[in-house]
């Protein structure tokens, strides 16, 4: 999974988004904050497309509407607005129709901005982008890639607001628990991926490992320049990559693990290789 997945481009030329704090909207009317503000909102450099073609297959979403705009448009939002969430749904959607063995996860885990009609518009749009390929709410526990390819789905909506009720392919946001470890720091980064594993669900649910580390603000002002990428991820993702390749699938194991910059090294072919040892396991048990 990639984290923040959608902010490989920002727009500059946007007012600030509402997930901001009143202050950094004020600051932003100096064009220079803008241009920092997308050093440090920025976390993928890679399109959908491109997120798809290298192996990613859960997207953590964030969105919001564009307050004072007509209409019910909804964006996608880290800091600044992204693309419109229409485009985004289109882009995958065309990788589906083209791999239709592929099943991705698609996580709307944060909303700004939106009232319930426009969570409507929203749901519109993703029932109009992927029809029969959305996956109903079932026991998790029946989702294997097999019980897909038969029903022909492949799209699983994890939908982390009330109306998720309302509709069968909504699942509730409970079912993709994402623990975040918020801190700057490597090691305490390692030691909360390995405290939550511990503590993750034996069934019913999905899980979210979120290798990533978080700025604050005085690393922030102390960094401005040089960005989130050149301040905490190109010197730490070695290691969180070690820890990745010292896991194990499975109950009670690494289900889903994100992180930052995914193309800066081998992060996704490193995750999907710990499927093989499901396999070993499954030839030593026969």
């Amino acid at each position: 999974g990639s984290h923040d997945s959608f902010s490989y481009w920002v727009d500059e030329k946007s007012p600030v988004g509402p997930d901001q704090a009143t202050a950094i909207k004020r600051l932003a009317r100096i064009s220079l904050v803008k241009k920092i503000m997308k050093k440090w909102s920025v976390t993928q450099n890679l399109t959908f497309k491109e997120q798809l073609e290298g192996g990613i297959r859960y997207f953590d979403l964030r969105v919001s509407s564009k307050p004072g705009e007509i209409g019910q448009e909804i964006y996608f939002i880290h800091g600044l607005f992204g693309i419109k969430v229409r485009d985004g749904l289109k882009e995958i959607n065309t990788f589906l129709e083209q791999h239709p063995k592929e099943v991705v996860f698609l996580d709307f885990n944060h909303f700004y901005a939106m009232d319930d009609s426009h969570h409507f518009f929203l749901i519109n749009r993703i029932r109009s982008a992927f029809g029969s390929k959305l996956c109903s709410v079932e026991c998790v526990e029946y989702i294997t890639l097999q019980y897909m390819w038969e029903k022909k789905h492949q799209v699983l909506i994890f939908y982390h607001y009330p109306l998720y009720q309302e509709y069968p392919f909504l699942w509730p946001g409970n079912k993709m628990p994402a623990p975040w470890a918020n801190t700057t720091n490597v090691h305490k980064l390692l030691q909360f991926l390995e405290t939550t594993l511990e503590e993750r669900s034996r069934y019913g649910t999905f899980h979210v490992s979120q290798a990533i580390l978080t700025p604050r603000v005085k690393t922030i002002a102390r960094h401005l320049i040089r960005g989130l990428k050149n301040t905490l991820v190109h010197r730490n993702l070695p290691m969180i990559l070690n820890w990745v390749k010292a896991q194990k699938p499975g109950v009670m194991g690494v289900n889903i693990i994100t992180s930052d910059f995914v193309e800066l090294v081998d992060f996704a072919a490193t995750v999907i290789a710990l499927n093989d040892l499901l396999l070993e396991e499954d030839e030593s048990t026969t």
